[in-house]
């Protein structure tokens, strides 16, 4: 993998073609690359150093997929405008707030200049450049089209992570809410309970069985509490050792969350509209459907639709058509099947399935905004149990008192 060069800042002395006096600070990629920009500027340089680094540093802003997508909107509009390829990396790039996003720009820059093409300037960052956008760009430049190819990846990339904040929207709502009632019930437990069980002990009654039941909860978890933290850090840890290194473990989850109740739509659907956009994007762009399958599997987000294109994939390579490698799938909804077979026949296949995509992601969309209502009962069961369980528990020996009296 290569390095991202980072801009380093420059502090100058010198003078302008007037013989004034001129200081300053200047930004460039090599102590040679600054005397360049300031010969071009007309100052000759009297002193030039690296600025002092602050004692308090500023945390390094990180690249975001919206710092990429907005790139390449930028650069579509760039070539659009009859702007030359290295100068739009250049105004770009010195143009840009986020300082590392310049950094890669400018490092893309060099590259292109030292002989690479967009496509294999990409290709050096895949940390932030995929394959399905490298391989869309060297469509783009083989065809003379990568101002048009730049706005569709923008697109694209744009509904994409729409989709995506989307989805993790859905699964992040239940989980925030089991956090929080883990949280409010281990309180409780810790700090709360046993100030209640001094109480009825001064009264010297017994109390009630499930008063009692709780009471020993307390107990428990004012002495273990730090095992509760341990098993949690290392049942994530694990989980994620796991998730990183082992197919059969990530099939598992994947499967499992499929069959989720309301969250297991949530996945599919957006899976399909995934599948759908990927797929139209790369038809669109003169991609060969072998090939785009390659691109399409990996964009689909889940690992049972990962293998299910990559079966369509082999049985296109041997000759069946797009339609009939879905059927056999059998993870695609008859629908989406249908707008294919139609876009197979009528040689709209990307319109077809960009339509497929739309009516997918308009699903999701409906689904999150409608996510709280249809949790609704299921927190209300959660809160009850827990929190509310714990109440009527401490109150419980109150009432018998009161009725005693």
């Amino acid at each position: 993998m290569a390095n991202t060069k980072e801009l380093i800042d420059f502090v100058y002395k010198g003078k302008d073609k007037k013989g004034t006096a001129s200081k300053g600070e200047i930004n460039a990629l090599s102590e040679a690359a600054a005397r360049m920009a300031l010969r071009k500027m007309e100052i000759r340089v009297l002193s030039i150093k690296k600025k002092p680094k602050d004692l308090f540093p500023a945390k390094k802003q990180p690249i975001t997929t919206t710092d990429v997508c907005f790139f390449a909107r930028q650069m579509s509009t760039m070539l659009n405008a009859g702007v030359p390829l290295v100068q739009s990396f250049d105004i770009i790039g010195k143009g840009h707030e986020n300082p590392s996003m310049a950094a890669l720009i400018l490092g893309i820059k060099d590259n292109v200049e030292a002989g690479d093409t967009f496509g294999e300037a990409l290709k050096k960052e895949p940390l932030y450049f995929d394959d399905l956008f490298c391989n869309l760009v060297e469509a783009g430049e083989q065809a003379g089209v990568l101002e048009s190819l730049l706005d569709k990846i923008a697109t694209y990339k744009e509904k994409s992570e729409s989709m995506r904040s989307k989805v993790k929207k859905a699964l992040t709502y239940p989980i925030a809410v089991l956090v929080v009632c883990f949280i409010v019930s281990a309180i409780l437990l810790i700090f709360v309970v046993p100030v209640f069980d001094e109480v009825f002990q001064s009264f010297g009654s017994e109390l009630p069985a499930f008063t009692q039941m709780v009471v020993r909860m307390s107990e428990w978890m004012q002495i273990h509490w730090w095992k509760v933290i341990a098993g949690v850090y290392g049942t994530l840890k694990t989980y994620g050792f796991f998730f990183k290194r082992s197919e059969e473990f990530r099939h598992f989850v994947d499967r499992t969350m499929l069959k989720m109740p309301i969250i297991g739509i949530i996945i599919e659907k957006s899976a399909i509209a995934r599948f759908a956009r990927t797929l139209a994007t790369m038809s669109a762009a003169g991609v060969p459907l072998i090939e785009a399958l390659n691109n399409v599997a990996g964009a689909c987000g889940n690992i049972v639709y990962y293998d299910a294109v990559k079966e369509m994939q082999a049985a296109v390579s041997e000759g069946q058509s797009l339609q009939f490698s879905m059927v056999q799938a059998g993870v695609f909804p008859h629908m989406a099947i249908q707008m294919v077979a139609i876009g197979e026949e009528s040689g709209a296949i990307d319109l077809m399935l960009d339509k497929v995509a739309d009516y997918f992601e308009e699903l999701v969309d409906n689904l999150v905004d409608n996510l709280s209502a249809l949790m609704e009962p299921f927190i209300m069961v959660i809160l009850g149990t827990l929190v509310g369980g714990l109440i009527v528990a401490m109150y419980l020996p109150i009432f018998a008192m009161g009725a005693a009296v």
